[in-house]
């Protein structure tokens, strides 16, 4: 039985755990209904209070899974019930091993060159039976774009990962879904970077405590320093003021 979607912040959410999106997808893949999957972590759901054509093309995605332990941890204090944080990387990890024994065929799709080359010679290691529909690297002009659609549905892929940054992948998603003809097709954000050893993972124990964003930084400070800062800050400040609403009207 389908759970009903939440509200949080302006963002829909699929209260699901991850087994429970992994059915769902072998599902849409079985029935081959075209599905665009994303995950709303801090970031992206406070980039969505100002960018209404981002909010617009997350709410119309047919998967939406809550990743990150500020996401699940806010809804909690607002009384929202969100079973579980369902990790991008984790449930690309998961899709490959499913792949892998149902036959699946996966286009990857971003990072740089030699990062999603990598990509390729990784998990063709570690999953012996995964069928490469193919690969592209994320660095395109707009009049590439359709060329890359045609090329992506002429790969007859089951599942397309797409390791293009936010807001930029979701806006090229919500124009290509449906001409690319792909059952099911994910955002993966940098989980290419992370199985090609660019960057590293944190450590399963704070990945359990909601640091893994903080082990990121760390990593890129000149990069990502702007973004946790700002984000964080702006997400701490509307929680706190949906917090003081509720205390207020509960009176």
């Amino acid at each position: 039985m389908a759970k009903e979607r939440v509200e949080f912040f302006g963002s829909f959410i699929d209260p699901m755990t991850m087994d429970e999106t992994i059915e769902k997808i072998k599902d849409i893949i079985k029935i081959k209904k075209i599905t665009q999957h994303v995950v709303v972590n801090v970031a992206k759901l406070v980039m969505m209070q100002s960018d209404i054509e981002l909010r617009d093309a997350v709410n119309s995605c047919g998967i939406i899974n809550a990743d990150g332990a500020g996401i699940v941890f806010g809804s909690k204090l607002l009384g929202i019930k969100i079973p579980e944080r369902v990790a991008g990387i984790d449930l690309m990890e998961r899709l490959m091993k499913t792949a892998a024994e149902a036959g699946y065929k996966i286009y990857f799709f971003g990072a740089e060159e030699n990062i999603v080359k990598e990509v390729i010679r990784q998990v063709s290691f570690k999953y012996s039976r995964l069928k490469i529909a193919g690969y592209r690297n994320g660095y395109f002009k707009e009049s590439d774009e359709q060329k890359i659609v045609e090329d992506i549905k002429k790969s007859g892929a089951d599942i397309l990962f797409v390791g293009i940054p936010s807001p930029k992948k979701e806006k090229f998603l919500n124009r290509n879904l449906n001409k690319m003809n792909v059952p099911f097709v994910m955002g993966v954000g940098g989980s290419f970077d992370v199985i090609a050893g660019k960057t590293k993972r944190a450590p399963l124990w704070m990945q359990k405590i909601g640091l893994e964003w903080f082990y990121r930084f760390l990593q890129e400070p000149g990069r990502m320093w702007k973004r946790y800062l700002v984000t964080n800050t702006k997400y701490l400040f509307m929680l706190t003021k949906k917090l003081g609403e509720s205390i207020l009207f509960s009176k």
